[in-house]
């Protein structure tokens, strides 16, 4: 069981130190201050941790539930609200209600299980590209630290390949722990205070904040989770996923917090081969995701600190090199049926592209276009 343990950790790991520092640049753009900021990190990591674990358990499936990049991006963007951060809030839970409703609404179910799965694969290849090709970028940056890692997981391969993935991460937390010096101070307040803001929903939110978060944090996130889950062979509950998440996030926003969502990029490390070799058993991954979150959330002032201070690109590294297996294998059945070949490179090409438009990331347009192409191509046949 140790391979699924390690691969969920890792996942929480590296979401965190990702993407964490643009969750409370988001915060701090629509109004929060630095402790309503800290707070909101707090609730989303327990949560989102938390109903990592419970669903997990609960379906015996990989289900990995993580915040809203997306969202969090979009906030910067957007900026302060008319009515400050608790305005803010009131639109967090609207935004909340919206994908509750969502998860009720069956017919939203049905189309996004019948996404082709040749698509759904080139998606996963294509979301998986930029983050595989971390260990290179990573080699040219810090070849001395890099180097080590790499040659374990070479290592690993020949002599032990099921754990070359945790050996690979047990010498990167090695080399992160002895060159990384903590700033003075890191210690100091490393327990966070949760603080309750009290909502006010303003109709002026309603065009700037709430619809866009509901259609970015949809499309971007939640559409391309389920179609990594499909890629790898899950089936999951799309209507209890979406109200579970619907209502994680209105409970986020009480303590500050913003919304959460099915796993992208990260849930690929829970749910494919390099987790575990049995589907059955790679729920156990996303069971370590979670508890790694929660603590992470515990302690996210130091956590924040010392990543802030490491090396942060060899996480990233260790990533890429975890995903080498799920990327090639997304590859491979994503190219199972030759008439299909174009839809399914353009799928590739634009979500790997890594282009927005409308605030809506690559993985959605890539799973239209490639979608457009195919209906176009089966016409004609």
């Amino acid at each position: 069981m140790i391979q699924p343990i390690f691969g969920g950790l890792l996942a929480a790991i590296v979401g965190f130190a990702a993407t964490f520092t643009i969750v409370l640049q988001g915060f701090a753009a629509v109004g929060a201050t630095p402790a309503q900021a800290a707070s909101g990190l707090l609730v989303l990591c327990v949560v989102q941790g938390v109903l990592s674990i419970g669903l997990s358990l609960v379906w015996r499936e990989p289900i990995s539930i993580v915040w809203s990049t997306p969202g969090s991006a979009l906030l910067i963007v957007t900026g302060a609200q008319a009515g400050g951060y608790p305005a803010a809030i009131g639109a967090f839970i609207l935004a909340g209600a919206l994908i509750v409703a969502a998860g009720l609404i069956k017919p939203f179910g049905r189309l996004v299980a019948a996404i082709p799965s040749g698509l759904a694969n080139a998606m996963l290849a294509g979301v998986l590209f930029e983050i595989c090709l971390a260990p290179v970028e990573a080699l040219k940056t810090s070849p001395t630290l890099v180097l080590p890692i790499l040659l374990a997981w070479v290592l690993a391969l020949r002599f032990a390949r099921r754990f070359a993935v945790p050996i690979a991460v047990a010498v990167t937390v090695l080399i992160v722990v002895f060159v990384t010096k903590l700033p003075a101070g890191a210690l100091k307040d490393a327990w966070p205070t949760l603080i309750v803001t009290q909502p006010v929903f303003a109709w002026s939110s309603l065009g700037s904040l709430v619809v866009p978060l509901f259609i970015v944090t949809m499309a971007s996130q939640n559409v391309p989770g389920l179609a990594v889950l499909h890629a790898n062979g899950y089936k999951p509950n799309i209507s209890k996923i979406f109200v579970a998440t619907g209502l994680g996030s209105i409970v986020n926003a009480f303590g500050s917090g913003g919304l959460i969502n099915l796993a992208a990029v990260t849930a690929a490390l829970c749910a494919g081969p390099d987790a575990h070799p049995d589907p059955a058993k790679r729920y156990w991954s996303t069971i370590a995701n979670g508890v790694g979150y929660v603590v992470l959330g515990l302690f996210a002032a130091f956590a924040a600190a010392f990543i802030l201070a490491s090396p942060s690109s060899l996480f990233t590294a260790v990533a890429g090199l975890a995903l080498m297996g799920s990327f090639a294998g997304a590859l491979s059945s994503a190219l199972a049926h030759p008439q299909d070949r174009v839809a399914v490179a353009i799928t590739f090409v634009m979500t790997a592209s890594g282009a927005s438009f409308f605030g809506i990331g690559a993985s959605f347009w890539g799973l239209l276009a490639g979608g457009l192409v195919l209906v176009v191509e089966r016409l004609r046949r």
